[in-house]
């Protein structure tokens, strides 16, 4: 079964809160349920891989202003087909931030979440049940920035609460964070 690598990563996933929990099996319930759970064309929602991308000392992370949803959020993007949700959440890392020194840091889940994403004239309103994935790269080398964003940077962890206030990714911040 193409989705069970899937299910087994989502199984093995510790969630950091009730909330995040319930999006956990949330997810597994709707790749039970959906053989083509990786296709965009089911219009219900689809998997999604995303890609945490910090630098080696894990003090910033690289976002993007997303053109479409107008929001600060990690890098990632559709499954496409591929059942493969860490080689996508790579692939999206290195195809919306040119990046080339992209690297995996576990091939754990680093976090999970389902999104609602607005009806569009050629969608209608849909889910995308995103599975996160932590990566490094070297924020020396130079971003190019894809059709898909309005802006790329690399910020401060402890200053992406000032651009944005989606949970999910404070969440994955609050992974991130030293713990006193």
């Amino acid at each position: 079964m193409h989705r069970r690598p899937l299910l087994e990563r989502l199984s093995g996933h510790r969630a950091a809160d009730a909330h995040e929990e319930a999006m956990r099996q949330r997810i597994i319930a709707f790749a039970q349920a959906h053989p083509d759970c990786f296709d965009r064309t089911l219009l219900a929602g689809h998997i999604t891989g995303s890609a945490m991308v910090v630098d080696a000392a894990r003090t910033q992370t690289l976002l993007t202003h997303h053109l479409k949803l107008g929001k600060w959020l990690q890098l990632g993007g559709h499954s496409d087909g591929d059942p493969d949700t860490l080689a996508v959440a790579e692939r999206e890392a290195r195809e919306e931030s040119g990046l080339r020194s992209v690297r995996r840091v576990s091939d754990e889940v680093f976090d999970v979440d389902v999104h609602e994403i607005p009806a569009r004239k050629d969608e209608p309103l849909h889910y995308h049940y995103d599975v996160r994935f932590l990566f490094e790269a070297d924020p020396d080398e130079p971003l190019t920035l894809s059709s898909e964003s309005k802006e790329l940077r690399w910020v401060p962890l402890s200053a992406v609460g000032s651009l944005t206030r989606e949970e999910s990714v404070l969440r994955m911040v609050r992974k991130l964070m030293p713990r006193p």
